[in-house]
């Protein structure tokens, strides 16, 4: 921040005569310190900035650049937002912030986690992780990234095995309990929205009951952090994998950095106690331990390697840069600067809020900073993958892309033949609560266990499932039945009485035989018909019977061979018909004898 206050008041084309203040605050991570210095610079109360100095002056406070967590962020927004003063902020990524009308005069130049969190949804989807732990800090930050991460999750299929929440302050029987769940679960892949200070807590519990082999998926909170990586206990996070804001450049901010020295500095206060904390020395007009060595103020900060030097942190440092740039643009605009800025114009913070919302500039590095209609920049990562390099240091490879503008379809660029695994494995590693149903199944979910576990049956026969994951087997056609393997419908083979078959050849020849048979008497009855024997006999009904007879011979034929159309449909029908007849010939004979004799 002051490094870009020190640029924009030397420059002649922005702000040209107007210099640029500030106020620096130190809030330590508390959401009450953070909301009283906000009260102080809402009433022009610079006191609690100075606490060494004895009075306090009114301030007109047209900006406020941080916090850098998502919960003080919601605080500060909350207490000034009424009062439409800008707060613009560098890592406060929560997606709630996002909602204009609790929080209308907040910005960021970091994206939201709106998209972070849908983004490693898919980047779980796309490894085919549908089996997954999530772990996450107990505020703002963590719980509403989480909770738009396992919406997203169960829109892709991913079940989550767990999901359990802590803070830093928590009581060591809590970690345990985590602990413990980890311990007992199946699933092999943990979704983490942890702050860095979160994380080296869980590491520490992981590290005490030796617990590796696990994927870790991280956020940009501690994924591209260089202190966590460095730490003891970073082997377990080996392969681990996650999304990052994309690395930046700032030209002149790094030599900045090192030519700091306190005794130089405006805010003499705030770098004497940085100073004196970072090399562990006093100077002459501190009250010094004996221990101690004397500050000179010309230590070298080259020598020290800690957060405040790590150039690895130059995106966060270009968010800030930006932010303070915004305020700069929108002033520049407000005061209608050309060669010298109206200095006569009143500022008023709504009128400023406004002016920032519609800001379109490009850094002298090249980055383009806007704002959309919830304050939020275009949401761009970087997906980041832990690798081993040189003297056992982790490596932070960029391992592709993801750009939330794009299609669908293409907003995810990986880089899969790159990655390592956890323990340095080449291989991906597998979290699924039940492997996929091959073709021939269907799935059939486990009673009180979430839609991932499941069980494959095998489809009946006549049914067939040609998909993997099928949750329904098809019925075949009525002219088709399943193979073996019930995954795809097959002719039906036709099987039938051929009359090559031994009982064909037999039936055949039976059959052929009772018609000449029944021929032969009818025509011996017929040549004899004017005889006494035949007329007695009912000459009508024997010829009758004789032709259903030869008939019914004959039908047993349409039963043999290969059927078709017409002979499935006469094989019944004509049977029924000519031996009922034949029976009716029968029986019609046997009445006559009988009204015979009864005569």
């Amino acid at each position: 921040m002051l490094f870009a206050i020190k640029e924009i008041n030397n420059r002649t084309d922005l702000l040209p005569g107007v210099s640029l203040g500030y106020k620096i605050y130190d809030t330590c991570g508390s959401i009450a310190r953070s909301v009283r210095v906000a009260l102080a610079l809402i009433n022009g109360n610079e006191i609690m900035a100075s606490p060494l100095k004895t009075c306090s002056s009114p301030a007109q406070v047209q900006a406020i650049l941080g916090e850098t967590s998502s919960s003080p962020s919601t605080a500060i927004a909350t207490s000034i937002g009424p009062f439409h003063i800008p707060l613009i902020s560098h890592f406060s990524t929560c997606a709630c912030l996002s909602d204009k009308t609790k929080y209308p005069s907040f910005l960021r130049t970091i994206p939201s986690d709106y998209y972070q969190a849908r983004a490693l949804a898919h980047l779980v989807k796309h490894f085919g992780w549908s089996w997954v732990g999530a772990v996450r800090s107990n505020e703002d930050y963590g719980n509403n990234g989480m909770a738009i991460f396992t919406e997203t999750a169960e829109q892709l299929g991913i079940c989550l095995e767990y999901s359990v929440s802590f803070f830093r302050t928590d009581p060591s029987d809590k970690i345990l309990k985590i602990i413990d769940i980890i311990k007992a679960s199946t699933s092999k892949v943990i979704v983490t929205f942890l702050s860095h200070m979160d994380l080296d807590i869980l590491l520490h519990e992981f590290s005490n009951y030796n617990l590796t082999g696990y994927q870790w998926v991280g956020t940009e909170a501690w994924i591209f952090d260089s202190q966590t990586a460095v730490g003891d206990k970073n082997h377990i996070l080996d392969g681990a994998i996650g999304l990052s804001i994309p690395k930046a450049y700032v030209s002149g901010i790094k030599e900045f950095i090192l030519d700091v020295k306190p005794l130089n500095s405006t805010n003499i206060e705030l770098f004497t106690e940085f100073w004196e904390a970072l090399f562990n020395c006093k100077f002459k007009q501190s009250q010094s331990e004996e221990s101690q060595t004397e500050c000179t103020g010309h230590e070298d900060l080259t020598a020290v390697e800690n957060s405040f030097t790590d150039m690895s942190l130059m995106p966060i440092f270009n968010n800030v840069y930006k932010g303070v740039y915004a305020v700069a643009h929108a002033l520049h605009d407000i005061l209608s600067c050309n060669k010298t800025c109206d200095k006569k114009v009143q500022l008023d913070p709504f009128m400023i809020l406004q002016h920032i919302k519609n800001v379109n500039f490009k850094t002298k590095d090249g980055d383009t900073v806007y704002f959309n209609k919830n304050g939020d920049p275009a949401a761009k990562y970087e997906i980041i993958n832990w690798q081993p390099g040189e003297n056992g240091h982790v490596q932070f490879v960029t391992v592709g892309l993801y750009d939330a503008s794009l299609p669908v379809d293409k907003q995810m660029n990986l880089q899969n033949g790159s990655l390592i695994w956890t323990q340095n494995s080449l291989q991906v590693p597998v979290s699924v609560c039940s492997e996929k149903c091959p073709l021939g199944t269907q799935k059939v979910l486990q009673k009180g266990k979430p839609v991932c576990c499941y069980d494959c049956i095998r489809c009946a026969e006549g049914e067939i499932s040609n998909i993997t994951d099928s949750i329904t087997c098809m019925r075949c056609p009525p002219e088709f039945w399943s193979n073996e393997r019930r995954d795809v419908c097959v002719t039906k083979n036709a099987e039938f009485l051929s009359y090559e078959d031994i009982m064909g050849i037999l039936l055949t020849t039976a059959s052929l035989f009772g018609t000449c048979m029944t021929a032969a008497v009818a025509v011996i009855f017929f040549r004899h018909r004017t005889t006494p024997l035949v007329r007695a006999n009912n000459s009508e009904l024997s010829f009758l019977l004789l032709f259903s007879l030869t008939l019914c011979f004959l039908c047993s034929l349409t039963f043999i061979g290969r059927p078709s159309e017409w002979s499935c449909m006469l094989r019944h029908t004509a049977f029924g018909i000519t031996f009922v007849l034949c029976i009716s010939c029968v029986l019609g004979k046997t009445m006559v004898v009988l009204m015979a004799f009864k005569a």
